[in-house]
């Protein structure tokens, strides 16, 4: 059963993070009929239209909840790696897939990994752009969900990070 959204609604767009619901339009498209969510980024004016239709298929879901936000911080506590992979660019696939998942403990673990990681040696240009991409999402997702501000999540992120 797909998740249904309402006009005002806060989701989350895997890769491209908490999302508002402005509106729900049909429109036709090649003599085909279709529903669509019309989300605003919260971090830009970009809208996107999504089929009501292929929610589940995109990844479309609500902002996490008190239980899944403790299983993140969870997540960023931790000191180890799970899967230690040499080569950095199937590293950086794992990572690549880990984010679109649309998981946001999925995000964490990127987020993490690639912090223990950098402790150990320089990471790749996109590695840090991984990393920047996963901090980016795991703030803005948590302080929506919390109601807090970006900086003071990022600070209590980067705390948890050690």
């Amino acid at each position: 059963m797909a998740t249904a959204f309402n006009v005002g609604d806060m989701a989350v767009y895997p890769v491209q993070g908490v999302t508002e619901i402005l509106g729900i339009e049909t429109l036709e498209i090649a003599g085909v009929t279709s529903r669509f969510y019309v989300l605003r980024r919260l971090d830009s004016d970009d809208t996107i239209r999504v089929p009501v239709s292929n929610v589940e298929q995109v990844g479309l879901r609500n902002l996490v909840d008190k239980d899944e936000i403790e299983e993140v911080l969870t997540v960023l506590r931790a000191d180890t790696i799970n899967i230690e992979e040499p080569n950095w660019n199937r590293r950086y696939r794992r990572y690549v897939e880990k984010i679109q998942s649309g998981s946001l403990k999925d995000v964490a673990i990127v987020l993490r990994d690639l912090h223990l990681t950098r402790a150990d040696k320089q990471l790749s240009y996109g590695e840090r752009r991984v990393y920047e991409m996963a901090m980016q999402l795991l703030v803005q997702e948590l302080s929506v969900a919390q109601d807090l501000e970006l900086e003071e999540v990022r600070t209590q992120i980067e705390h948890l990070l050690g």
